[in-house]
């Protein structure tokens, strides 16, 4: 008896990888913000005027090891998210897979050490990096484990929950920049440039459980899908 296989329509296929690459593209464009920002002071050892940019000079190992493997993982993953890319190109798909995975894995615990004891949205934002931040290191352990034992349903099932988590950072800074936007509209352009840190942590929340209930509902759309 033929397994019948649910598959997305090519339409939201196409748009969701529109979505990706529009989200991949925004961390890049704050992860060369950053490295503009940071890295002259870093090197010139003096303290940025940004108070914003302060954690990432003063703390510059445990954030870009957070960032730097963070950003090779996000290019990556979606090739290897691809079910033509890894139909045609298997060995590649298999090796690439453990050097984002290690990747992975680093910017996730990068992540807890960094984003907690120097959250700028405080307790809030702590919280969330904490609570998401673990399900993202779950979803990994638990999606190598699944392809150790030959489970490729369920490996795809968590590689794709890890994804749907990390790509989240992406969206941070979308609600980040509507919340600044909204700010500076109601003050006639009064109020400082920098994230209001209240608000920074309401955006990890909004963008981080979109992201896990947004990998949920692709995830009951091709519920026996086996690669």
């Amino acid at each position: 008896m033929t397994e019948k296989v649910a598959t997305a329509s090519p339409r939201l296929v196409r748009r969701a990888s529109m979505a990706i690459g529009a989200l991949v593209t925004v961390v890049l464009v704050f992860v060369a913000i950053r490295v503009t920002l940071d890295w002259p002071n870093i090197l010139a050892g003096t303290s940025p005027d940004d108070d914003f940019a302060v954690r990432y000079v003063a703390h510059p190992w445990l954030a870009y090891l957070h960032i730097a493997p963070g950003v090779i993982y996000l290019l990556g993953a979606p090739l290897q998210l691809s079910r033509r890319f890894r139909t045609r190109h298997y060995d590649v798909h298999k090796r690439l897979g453990r050097i984002l995975l290690t990747c992975a894995l680093v910017a996730g615990l990068f992540a807890l050490l960094f984003g907690v004891p120097h959250a700028w949205g405080g307790a809030p934002e702590a919280a969330a990096t904490v609570v998401f931040g673990c399900w993202f290191l779950t979803s990994l352990v638990l999606a190598f484990r699944a392809i150790r034992r030959d489970d490729v349903p369920k490996h795809r099932r968590w590689m794709i929950r890890a994804f749907a988590v990390g790509i989240g950072i992406g969206t941070i800074r979308i609600w980040v920049g509507i919340f600044e936007g909204i700010e500076q509209a109601l003050s006639g352009g009064m109020t400082p440039a920098t994230p209001d840190t209240a608000l920074f942590g309401v955006a990890f929340w909004l963008a981080f459980t979109m992201h896990v209930a947004l990998g949920e509902w692709w995830l009951r759309r091709t519920p026996v899908l086996t690669g």
